[in-house]
């Protein structure tokens, strides 16, 4: 019996994680859950799977949250979201909250020993060197559950990461990936919210939109896979039917494929090495009828070039393109500014930032906090 702790449990990948514990009683049992403020959905998710600890994002919360619920520890705030990646008797932790609010939670559930399933790239964006030096030093597994860096995972299973050519993430291009820069002028928030292929929350769904949450891939499969960023490639692929792929020295390709359902990576985090039954459809390739591939552009998507120069430029570049890029999509969601202004906002940031090389974790917090307050000024 494996024992779950879930960081971001009313999320689109907290609530799917519990969907394939739910249909493996016999396999998981979840010692912690931590929410945000769907205090109703984390209610329901307390009563159903009866974790010892819970934790919401504040005291006035957490005070109702008692009234419902007695069974439980209840927690909040950051000091709860600690506690429940790393005070508990869970062995696996899901990181899945969003942003970079999930990095030191992460960074204690790895001390404490707790293997991980690393559902919130931005802690690796953020903190990549501090988070894979302590993973390695406590003997702690980082299982990726981002459905392309889970599937390079897979393809890369008994092969020499030496052999390596390059790997390549596949993109679904989001929600405005066969519109022109032009037309993106006056996109509404629920035009970039109604993404062609997945269901995932409001921020990560602009993110595609923008090709910044492939940015962010692309620094955490860096870290991942140890790869340096010339040899990680980003095409789009708007069936996202092949999740991502490997080019060894050879030239043979090795692709994972299968339907978008997010309950496979998960699955297979929580299971690996082993495999089980999933709840989701299977691929039948006759009824896909083709698979179309383009080349990424740039000049259209300069998020995923801004990612690749911070990534490249290291030190706390890539926090601060992360944390302008939290900052922006807020404010892109609050009617603040305009689809296209999130990308401003960045590179005006990233411009203004005077890079920390090689840096310990007070002076990423210290690069992010600054990023953040720049980007609501921009």
């Amino acid at each position: 019996m494996k024992r779950i702790a879930i960081l971001g449990s009313t999320g689109s990948v907290g609530t799917q994680t519990l969907d394939v514990i739910a249909h493996h009683p016999e396999r998981f049992t979840v010692e912690g859950i931590a929410g945000g403020t769907n205090l109703p959905l984390l209610i329901e998710q307390a009563k159903r799977f009866k974790p010892r600890k819970v934790s919401v994002s504040t005291k006035a919360l957490a005070d109702e949250l008692r009234l419902h619920i007695s069974e439980a520890e209840v927690l909040y705030g950051e000091a709860g979201l600690t506690e429940i990646a790393a005070g508990t008797d869970a062995d696996f932790v899901v990181t899945a909250v969003v942003g970079s609010q999930g990095l030191r939670p992460t960074l204690a559930a790895i001390d404490a020993g707790k293997q991980i399933g690393l559902a919130n790239k931005e802690t690796l964006v953020s903190a990549g060197h501090i988070v894979t030096d302590l993973a390695r030093k406590r003997g702690v597994k980082l299982l990726p559950i981002d459905s392309e860096h889970s599937a390079i995972f897979q393809c890369l299973n008994g092969e020499s990461h030496e052999r390596i050519r390059k790997i390549t993430l596949t993109a679904s291009g989001g929600s405005f990936r066969d519109r022109t820069r032009d037309e993106l002028q006056h996109v509404t928030v629920q035009d970039a919210l109604k993404h062609p292929n997945w269901s995932m929350g409001a921020k990560i769904t602009i993110d595609s939109a923008s090709m910044v949450n492939k940015g962010l891939e692309v620094i955490e499969a860096h870290w991942l896979f140890g790869l340096p960023y010339d040899r990680i490639d980003v095409l789009i692929h708007p069936e996202s039917i092949v999740h991502s792929f490997v080019e060894f020295t050879d030239h043979s390709i090795i692709a994972q494929m299968g339907n978008p359902d997010m309950r496979v990576p998960i699955q297979y985090a929580l299971t690996y090495p082993d495999r089980l039954e999933t709840p989701s459809k299977p691929l039948d390739l006759t009824e896909t009828g083709k698979l179309v591939f383009r080349k990424m552009d740039f000049e259209r998507f300069p998020c995923l070039r801004m990612a690749y120069d911070s990534g490249r430029a290291g030190g706390t570049m890539p926090t601060v393109y992360n944390a302008a890029n939290e900052v922006a999509v807020s404010r892109f969601l609050n009617g603040d500014i305009g689809f296209l202004q999130i990308e401003h906002v960045i590179e005006q940031v990233l411009s203004q930032h005077a890079a920390v090389a090689a840096p310990d974790l007070e002076s990423i917090m210290a690069a992010d906090q600054w990023a953040r307050t720049a980007a609501s000024r921009m």
